[in-house]
């Protein structure tokens, strides 16, 4: 009790003093141990008298949260207002006051008051133009506070600023960008006043329209009682003391508007109250925020240091001081003056905030967080730094915190559209696409211009496999902004992924006009010239690329793949006049290259280690145009009509039909060849069937499928510097010269059209990767990344789960990081295990990161059980783990696959080129379906492509299934994913029992194949394979 009436005490004598920052410091004392009303409006008054209006509204609005009648609270939120230039706001809530006043009738020269401001207010606006125009010219102070000359403020340091979506859409963290959004800004201004100032990425400041920018700045910490009522007994025990005059003639007028004239400042003139040396610093103080928020940061630092001289650990100058070092991008020195502050005054809930601001534009993340958490406690309320820290949160990809914060934040600033669209971003990072959706699209809402919402929304379009609206998005986009470059630049991915590669080449060029070294257009531009054949502007594109400075990891990344990708243009362009088989980079392309490649590591090692490409050769540089025949009219459109039904229905897959098209000719160029290799099969075995009816004995047909080999020792353009045999053509040489034609001669023909389709993805044979082979390097296909949902995978996460529970149930133990095994059969973690249904649960049962391994049951050798992927947990942060699926491809693990689909292979053989060849029966070529789809089994478990195994296994299917007069003319039912369906099954049976319910019914029988002109003769050169794959929305 001694201690708060000291504290009055000096309250009285500070006010008496007209020191306002310090009685101010007082009521945030007082406030924080018992939450009187009173002492709210008297820091509301003391913040009219420092001009601080915003901070005035927000006191205000919690004292009416308190007591709704409170006339007091009404009349310095109107006066806020008016001083504000927001007259409709002023008198609405004068009017609501008035309303109260009228109904209790207990204070009527409050009453009275509000009576004489309305009727003041709205003679105002009825008076004439001319007196309008007098009142205009009026001299005014130029000691006048930048917040009553302009709403406007700065948005919060450290978030993307909501205004300009140039950098918002990167979604990475930018330490590059700063902006302020004060404290006190209200609800309907704090999106608005968040336009007025942006950093852009190479630090230049984007000033205002009208060339000002606000910044308020507390005055000693602002504290909120969290026990409202616990104390509220005590109240009447305590002297209190009302700054709030009862007579309006008391209240310094508030000027409104343009006349909002200094007779606020001429109360703290120095001449005419020269003795009083804290009415000079608040003056001074108020200049220093005024020059701040009107850009003049080095004046202002210039005034903030005077006060610093006479009191080095002043905390409100240091503050300020700290404020324009930030606008400055002078940022260790505002961390260094935030720091001062606070070690002058830890309650001073500003400068936590402040230096957590500056932390997050400085990619100090986690220290930023723990500022920004430490001034919630004085601001439990505050939307601003809930909305700062959901920012944060969500650049740490802590997606949970930062939708609790955004959540909090749109709640308290139902208008705060950044807000809105960083929930929509982090509520798609966990899945919840529809809340997502409506989160942009109230953001949308809120500004229909706001480009960022219109971008985010068309990603999660993308990312929903809906391409049409995604397209409508950037179209909005782009019309609101026909120079916004990002824009160009997503239309250009979209169009990219969905396999229009000359159309996103225009979009790519037009946002390159706009910004001539954005690495992220230069680099996708030279991947879609590459694609089409157009090499030299690949090329350009790429030394272009390599040749720009950059500022981050993920361009740096880009940069590295440049290099990689220009070596392969390189050596495509070099073979563009030669046959398509000649196309062999597993077996012309070093094994080092690749392995960096497929990594995304440093190129340095590969420049020393490996021959690299020659210039591209001027004679050969033509462009790949495709000139159309009949036989290829008619070979694409059954292309086409093959290869669309490859297509995934499910989250995350676009349909590209460049795809389409390049499954659809590796289906028929495989079913050619095989139809040719079985009919030379059948031929066979009609021979050794006349022999064993001569013999009285037939001997056993073995897979022995004889073809010319090609010889792979030509000139050729090679990036490698050895001449190793080619995997690809997996051609075991016989002494005669001739070869046998195996199960990896059959995938490599899909392999390479997967690779020249979209060249840019490093899709090889793992086996021919450098020493990574012999480590076990191979796929891997995340579900969960920290607490992120992969939109393609993470539809499959129960059903893995439970396939982990199936093997942990048979096995009783999984393996940690070193492969060492954790017996999980003792202490009921098994029974715990078992009842898991989360990562988290997972986690907590087995104690640290581990993995388990599924298996095949082989059909070759009967009992055995071949090794087939690992499930993987490994935690990453507090509240995140890496939930995946990898596939390791080690010698060992090769040599069993590679006998099983050789099994396979042998056993398709033998069961169609019998007395099944030729079959137009459905239910005759039942064993051949079979053995098709069980090979097709083993190949998904087997994985062993670095990418693209999918595809490749999909196209080879259909390519038997045409061999064999069967055709696929359905589609895969929504939600499947057939790699999926084999990976998580444990027996081939319980896979093919899955697909037959789908594939069966949609299986035509026909003769199709040879009413198909052959792929071979057909498209000539790797150029024509190029242009066949390229001639889509060609000019």
């Amino acid at each position: 009790m001694a201690s708060t009436l000291t504290q009055r005490a000096q309250l009285a004598k500070f006010c008496t003093s007209r020191d306002w920052s310090k009685a101010i410091r007082i009521l945030d004392s007082l406030l924080s141990q018992s939450c009187v009303i009173q002492d709210i409006c008297n820091r509301a008054y003391c913040y009219s008298q420092l001009e601080l209006h915003k901070h005035v509204i927000k006191d205000c609005d919690k004292a009416l949260q308190l007591d709704p009648t409170l006339l007091q609270a009404y009349i310095l939120k109107g006066r806020a207002y008016s001083a504000l230039g927001r007259k409709d706001d002023a008198v609405l809530v004068w009017e609501q006051g008035y309303e109260h006043a009228v109904r209790q009738s207990t204070d009527l020269k409050q009453l009275l008051e509000l009576e004489e401001l309305l009727t003041a207010v709205k003679k105002s606006t009825t008076a004439s133009s001319d007196k309008e125009a007098v009142s205009k010219t009026e001299p005014t102070n130029s000691g006048k506070s930048s917040e009553t000359s302009n709403t406007r403020t700065v948005s919060s340091l450290g978030s993307e600023p909501s205004g300009d979506s140039r950098e918002v859409l990167q979604v990475e963290s930018k330490p590059n960008e700063i902006s302020y959004i004060p404290n006190g800004s209200s609800k309907k201004d704090s999106v608005e006043d968040s336009k007025s100032f942006h950093m852009g990425q190479n630090g230049n400041h984007e000033k205002p329209q009208n060339g000002t920018c606000n910044v308020s700045i507390d005055i000693g910490a602002r504290s909120e009682a969290r026990n409202r009522t616990s104390d509220n007994h005590k109240s009447d025990l305590i002297p209190k003391i009302c700054l709030i005059p009862s007579k309006s003639s008391e209240i310094p007028d508030m000027p409104s508007e343009a006349s909002n004239d200094t007779k606020g400042n001429k109360k703290f003139s120095v001449t005419r109250i020269s003795k009083a040396k804290s009415i000079n610093v608040d003056f001074r103080l108020s200049r220093g925020i005024a020059q701040v928020n009107e850009g003049q940061y080095a004046r202002a630092i210039s005034i903030f240091d005077q006060i610093l001289r006479e009191d080095p650990t002043y905390p409100e100058a240091l503050i300020g001081r700290g404020t324009a070092y930030a606008f400055k991008r002078e940022l260790d020195s505002a961390i260094a003056d935030f720091t001062k502050a606070i070690q002058s005054n830890p309650s001073a809930g500003e400068a936590w905030k402040r230096r957590g601001q500056a932390r997050a534009a400085l990619g100090e993340s986690s220290e930023a967080i723990t500022d920004l958490t430490k001034s919630l406690e004085f601001e439990p309320d505050s939307a601003d730094i809930l909305h700062e820290r959901g920012i944060v949160n969500f650049k740490l990809k802590d997606f949970f915190a930062a939708i609790e914060d955004l959540s909090a934040c749109v709640k308290l600033d139902k208008d705060n559209k950044s807000a809105y669209t960083y929930l929509g971003l982090a509520l798609s990072s966990v899945g919840e696409y529809k809340k997502a959706e409506e989160a942009h699209m109230k953001a949308i809402q809120i500004d229909e211009k706001f480009v960022e919402a219109w971008g985010h929304l068309a990603q999660l379009y993308q990312d929903l496999a809906n391409s049409t609206r995604a397209l409508e998005c950037l179209k909005q986009v782009l019309q609101i902004d026909t120079r916004f470059a990002k824009g160009y630049h997503l239309r250009g991915l979209l169009l990219h992924a969905t396999g229009d590669h000359r159309n996103a080449i225009k979009d790519l060029t037009m946002g390159l006009s706009i910004e001539s070294s954005n690495i992220e257009c230069l680099y996708l531009r030279a991947s879609c010239h590459h694609a089409v054949g157009e090499y030299k502007e690949a090329v350009k594109d790429y030394d272009a690329a390599l040749d720009l400075e950059l500022d981050s990891m993920d361009k740096f990344v880009l940069q590295c793949l440049a290099f990689y990708q220009k070596e392969i243009a390189l050596y495509t362009s070099a073979k563009v006049n030669s046959e398509f088989c000649w196309f062999d980079i597993d077996g012309d392309v070093d094994p080092l290259f690749k392995e960096y490649w497929c990594k995304r590591l440093h190129p340095k090692n590969v420049c020393e280690k490996v021959f690299r490409q020659p210039p591209l050769r001027k004679a050969k540089l033509k462009k790949q145009d495709l000139t159309l025949t009949k036989p290829k009219i008619a070979l694409l459109l059954a292309a086409d009509r093959i290869g669309k039904t490859i297509q995934y229905h499910c989250t995350g897959f676009l349909p590209n039909r460049r795809q389409h098209r390049m499954a659809g000719l590796a289906a028929i160029e495989i079913a050619q060849k095989v139809s040719k290799i079985w009919r030379s099969l059948q031929s066979e075995w009609r021979f050794s069937t006349k022999n064993t009816s001569k013999s009285g004995r037939r001997a056993r047909r073995k897979e022995r499928i004889i073809i010319p080999s090609p010889n792979k020792n030509g000139a050729g353009c090679s990036t490698s510097s050895n001449s190793e045999t080619s995997t690809s053509s997996a051609l075991e040489e016989k002494p005669s010269g001739q070869s046998i034609f195996s199960w990896l001669h059959l995938y490599s023909m899909a392999v390479k059209w997967r690779q020249i389709s979209e060249p840019c993805d490093p899709v090889v044979w793992v086996n021919r990767l450098s020493e990574e082979f012999n480590s076990g390097f191979g796929s891997h296909t995340p579900l969960i990344l920290g607490q992120a949902r992969v939109p393609r995978y993470y539809p499959h996460f129960q059903r893995t789960l439970d396939v982990a529970k199936t093997v942990v149930k048979d096995n009783r133990f999984v393996y940690n990081k070193a492969d060492g095994t954790i017996d999980l059969s003792k202490g009921g973690k098994l029974e715990e295990f078992l009842k898991a249904e989360s990562c988290a649960d997972l986690y907590k049962v087995v104690g640290e990161d581990f993995w388990l391994a599924t298996w095949c049951n082989s059909t070759a050798y009967a009992g055995k059980r071949l090794e087939g992927t690992r499930i993987t947990l490994v935690k990453t942060g507090e509240r995140g783990f890496d939930f995946a699926i990898r596939t390791p491809c080690s010698p060992a693990r090769w040599d069993d696959f590679d006998a099983e689909m050789t099994s396979s292979w042998e056993a398709l053989c033998n069961a169609y080129c019998g007395e099944t060849y030729g079959s137009n029966d459905f239910g005759t070529l039942e064993n051949v379906r079979e053995a098709i789809l069980r090979m097709t089994y083993y190949w998904y478990n087997f994985m062993p492509l670095s990418r693209g195994s999918a595809v490749v296994g999909f196209s080879v299917m259909l390519g038997l299934l045409l061999a064999a007069n069967m055709e696929f003319t359905g589609s895969i039912p929504e939600g499947r994913q057939v790699d999926w369906d084999a990976i998580m099954s444990l027996d081939p049976n319980s896979f093919m029992d899955s697909v037959k319910s789908w594939l069966y019914p949609s299986l035509k029988v026909t003769p199709t194949l040879k009413d198909i002109p052959d792929v071979a003769s057909t498209l000539e050169t790797i150029g024509s394979v190029v242009a066949a794959l390229s001639s889509y929305n060609a000019s």
